[in-house]
């Protein structure tokens, strides 16, 4: 089944040419590959503080992030003191004291940076709420 470069037979010609199919997957694929790094990219960059001791958070209603430069947001999206009250509020209305902050903060914000998220949080009547860190081995006991 050679193929001919002449008009000579008027056959059928029943194969199946998948070059432009592998064109066009490579093409998606590479799309994907350069969609899937700008996705990634889009992270709030966060040094979590580290500690041995911690456990798992209950399920979250709310994350509340502190980055580096001091600026809050509140499920990923910028926020300021008067909307993250208003969100918590929302949140309490829908859910009553199931309400559950989890809370994060980089390892260079002052100490009373979280406190004033912390303060803001238990004013608003959410007493449920964890500190985000990155969990660390325990070191061996002596012996």
């Amino acid at each position: 089944m050679a193929a001919k470069l002449g008009g000579g037979d008027d056959e059928l010609v029943s194969d199946i040419n998948i070059t432009p199919f592998v064109d066009i997957i490579l093409v998606v694929l590479i799309i994907f590959m350069v969609t899937a790094t700008a996705i990634v990219r889009q992270a709030i960059e966060v040094k979590l503080p580290e500690a041995a001791t911690g456990s798992t958070a209950e399920e979250l209603s709310l994350a509340i992030t502190v980055d580096a430069s001091r600026r809050w947001y509140l499920d990923g999206e910028p926020t300021d003191s008067a909307a993250l009250r208003a969100a918590l509020k929302a949140a309490k209305a829908d859910k009553g004291d199931a309400v559950v902050c989890l809370i994060a903060a980089d390892h260079s914000v002052p100490h009373g940076e979280v406190v004033k998220v912390i303060d803001l949080v238990k004013q608003e009547g959410i007493g449920k709420f964890a500190i985000n860190i990155d969990p660390v081995p325990r070191a061996a006991a002596p012996p």
